[in-house]
């Protein structure tokens, strides 16, 4: 990696980081000695890049740094190609259009001599062999997501029941076979997970979820967790 490389690679360890960062862990994931590490983190300081740290303790950014956000290494080209791809062969239209948008930008910000990296890349993402239906289910799932607000939805089960559920949408799962609707259940009063195949109609309401942004999300993390510990203790107990 040329040192220029490796200076910008530090910079944004650091940037993606929550907390200090030692020069042990940037030393492993650069596959350089920490000698080298105190080197760089001195040399960037020099050039007044505001990193606040010092060895054995850690390093982090300044927050209000700003570096220009298209200043790209070909991993990271090619990390976006390969994201946008798998995009545009298993989402919606709207996402997929979206996708390609990103890409013709990105294209045309980089330098000339990293376009042949999106043109030609090295990666490619496999093609489903059942493309989802165009049929607006996902971009309307996407949007009642964003504006916080409830869903109305008509699912058939697993044993060919429909139902009607009031859901509280959090995100919306891409499989490599399926999407997934996550969500808290009025009906199960519980949080569970819908295939989208399986759902016949989906209305948006003009009810909020009633929790502050990004709540709902952590309250289902929780629940995910515990649910995995509880998995992974019954299978304990199997195996005893």
């Amino acid at each position: 990696m040329r040192r220029a490389d490796r200076l910008f690679q530090i910079i944004q360890i650091l940037r993606r980081s929550e907390r200090a960062v030692t020069a042990a862990a940037i030393a492993e994931e650069l596959e350089v000695s920490k000698r080298t590490v105190y080197r760089d983190i001195a040399d960037l300081i020099g050039q007044r890049v505001p990193i606040q740290g010092e060895a054995g303790f850690g390093y982090v950014l300044d927050r209000n740094y700003d570096m220009p956000p298209l200043m790209l290494t070909v991993d990271e080209i090619e990390a976006l190609v390969l994201g946008a791809q798998w995009v545009t062969a298993h989402s919606d239209r709207l996402l997929a259009n979206a996708a390609r948008d990103l890409v013709a930008k990105v294209t045309a910000a980089i330098p000339e001599e990293l376009r042949p990296f999106i043109a030609e890349p090295s990666i490619a993402a496999r093609q489903p062999l059942f493309p989802e239906p165009e049929d607006g289910l996902a971009a309307k799932l996407r949007q009642s997501i964003r504006d916080g607000r409830k869903l109305l939805i008509v699912y058939r089960t697993l044993d060919g029941k429909t139902t009607e559920r009031v859901v509280w949408p959090v995100t919306l799962g891409y499989a490599e076979t399926s999407r997934l609707l996550i969500g808290w259940c009025e009906l199960r009063a519980g949080f569970r997970h819908f295939r989208c195949d399986r759902i016949q109609s989906a209305d948006i309401l003009d009810q909020p979820i009633g929790l502050r942004s990004g709540d709902l999300r952590h309250r289902w993390q929780r629940w995910r967790a515990q649910e995995l510990m509880r998995l992974q203790t019954a299978g304990d107990n199997v195996a005893l």
